[in-house]
């Protein structure tokens, strides 16, 4: 009778952990488009993504980059300090968007390009997205609000 007992707890526990690994594969597939990773243009530049993956790039606006072209299409420099990539932008910009701000923006990089599917801005003169700190940081160009 015990062996039965014994047998039956495994049973369930092998179930229990079948269940529990085929729960945890489906919620990463499902939730596999909504997770783009940062980039900053550094890094872009260094080991260019796969034209199909979406990802998110961050830094500052580069002074004298901005174009308005056509309707809505935009295009502007994004630099980390170090590298800098085009961004091309076909909506309507953040009215806080400026040159040399810090923004962030969703899309992929095409023959050399980012195209942008949204864009972010920064919300007042001192918030900068954690990403584009850190990347800032790491090129050694960024200052903290009210220094120099």
């Amino acid at each position: 009778m015990k062996s039965l007992k014994k047998r039956r707890r495994i049973q369930v526990i092998v179930l229990a952990t079948v269940a529990l690994v085929i729960a945890t594969g489906l919620i990463g597939y499902a939730m596999r488009d909504g997770i783009n990773f940062f980039r900053s243009p550094s890094q872009v530049i260094a080991e260019p993504p796969q034209p199909n993956e979406v990802f998110r790039i961050g830094g500052l606006v580069e002074e004298g980059s901005l174009i308005r072209g056509q309707g809505e299409l935009v295009e502007f420099l994004v630099t980390d300090g170090g590298e800098s990539v085009k961004v091309v932008f076909g909506g309507v910009l953040p009215d806080l968007f400026a040159e040399k701000q810090g923004m962030v923006g969703t899309g992929s990089y095409v023959n050399g390009v980012f195209e942008a599917s949204e864009i972010l801005a920064k919300h007042d003169e001192t918030y900068m997205p954690k990403e584009v700190v850190d990347a800032l940081k790491e090129q050694g160009v960024y200052q903290e609000p009210g220094e120099g």
